[in-house]
Parts: C-alpha cells; sequence; structure tokens
C-alpha cells in the first residue's frame, strides 16, 4: 500500500540533517528534474518580484529570500518537516516503532519542489506551492506531469490512496489511485466540505491506514481499515471513500 499525503504551505524549522542531498531521495528518476526545480527556486531568491511569483502576502518576502538556502540549509524527515491541521491529526510524535516502520514503508508526501517524497527523506525546509509558474520553467504541473504520476505508481506494491489535494494530484495523477473526500452531515441530512474537517479527517484516515497491521487490496479493505479506527466512512465508488464527520 502506498499513501499520499498533501504537502503544507507551514513547516517546521531547523532539523539535525546535513544539506540537501537529491540523489538520496527516493524515485531516483526524477533527480534531474528535481535539480531544475530547485534552481530555478533558488535563482527567484534574489528576484524582488519573488514574493508574487511565489503567491505570498505582503508580510511573507523573508520566505521568498529564504528559499535562497534549500542547497545549504538544515534538513529533516518529510513527516517532521510538514506542518498543520492534517499532520496535527497524524500525529506522528505517537507512533509506536511499528508504527514508524510502516510509515516508513508506506507513507510518501506530495511536494511541488520534489515532486513526491517518502516520509523519511531529508528535505530542507522551503516554500513553493504547486499551482505556481517558474520564470524559465513555467507551471510545475507542466514540469511534473509527464514524469511524477509514472514513477508513484512504479513505486506502488498495492493499492494506492492519494490523499493529495487537487492542485498536487495535477502535479502526476495515479492511474486508479483510491481518492478521499470528506463531508460533514447537517441535522437536515444535507452534506458540505468544510476545509478543517477535511484536513484533520484525512490526517486520520492516513494514520489509520499507515499504522494497520492489515494490507487491504482495495477500497472495501480500506474502509474495512478506517471503520476499525473510529471513522464513519462508505464507498462511493471502487476508487473513492467517502468519510462523514
Amino acid at each position: 500500500m502506498l499513501i499520499l499525503l498533501p504537502p503544507s504551505e507551514t513547516k517546521s524549522d531547523g532539523g539535525t540533517g546535513g544539506p540537501l542531498d537529491l540523489d538520496s531521495l527516493a524515485l531516483p528518476e526524477l533527480t534531474s528534474a528535481r535539480e531544475t526545480v530547485v534552481d530555478a527556486v533558488v535563482a527567484l531568491a534574489d528576484d524582488p518580484d519573488a514574493p508574487r511569483i511565489l503567491g505570498l502576502g505582503a508580510t511573507q518576502g523573508a520566505d521568498a529570500v529564504r528559499n535562497g538556502d534549500l542547497r545549504t540549509g538544515p534538513t529533516a524527515p518529510a513527516l517532521e518537516r510538514y506542518t498543520g491541521v492534517l499532520y496535527d491529526a497524524f500525529d506522528a510524535p505517537s507512533l509506536t516503532r511499528a508504527g514508524r516502520a510502516r510509515a516508513a514503508e508506506r507513507l510518501w508526501i506530495g511536494s511541488a519542489l520534489f515532486g513526491a517524497v517518502r516520509a523519511t527523506d531529508l528535505v530542507p525546509w522551503y516554500r513553493l506551492s504547486g499551482g505556481t509558474t517558474l520564470p524559465g520553467l513555467g507551471t510545475l504541473r507542466s514540469h511534473w506531469k509527464p514524469h511524477l504520476g509514472d514513477a508513484l505508481a512504479a513505486a506502488a506494491q498495492g493499492v494506492v490512496v492519494d490523499l493529495r489535494s487537487g492542485a498536487y494530484q495535477d502535479l502526476g495523477p495515479v492511474p486508479r489511485a483510491v481518492t478521499a473526500t470528506v463531508v460533514t452531515e447537517k441535522p437536515d441530512g444535507t452534506r458540505a466540505v468544510v476545509s478543517h474537517f477535511n484536513k484533520h479527517h484525512k490526517g486520520l484516515l492516513a494514520r489509520a491506514l499507515t499504522t494497520t497491521r492489515a494490507e487491504p487490496s482495495d477500497v472495501r479493505g480500506l474502509a474495512r481499515v478506517a471503520r476499525a479506527a473510529g471513522l464513519r466512512v462508505e464507498v462511493t465508488s471502487p476508487t473513492l471513500l467517502t468519510v462523514v464527520t
């Protein structure tokens, strides 16, 4: 089973790992494509227009400049680098030794900078979104799409659960992957998508699928694991789970 998480805009600082080593990352067939994006982002750090290009707010200009340290700054495991609602719900620090081993085997994180990385890959702090258009490179979608989906599909040894947001799925769609939607059910029975609950419950779903000893091979098996973890889920189609809150 391969579980794909979205990245987060927010990231933890620091890290105890050495400088970025692209050759050490999973999916080595993406190394050249990663080099190209890293070079473009580092070069952009000196551009006064970088905050606008990166879609940053008026007070976030320092983040664009900080991207210049991509190759020299400290690194940390990807699962520790990304933060926010989904990662709080996943609660990586509380994983048992067996849970950490399964995370290392099953869990991947989408990335505008790297395409995708394993949970244990060492990555630096950075600021880059999947919808960005980089000078001299174009859209990240056009850059990653010819490479990423095939690389992920080849790495999978069983069912793929793609919990990435739409912008990151567009970087590299994985054929026949199972996706999940989270809906909040109101007292009158109507349902709506609420961003906060979407991220929180995807984090809970990812944790359940990461830590289980089971090896589900289809969407119904995934649903059984989720229900055993206390989630209310429905099998909407052979490639879609609906989580109801």
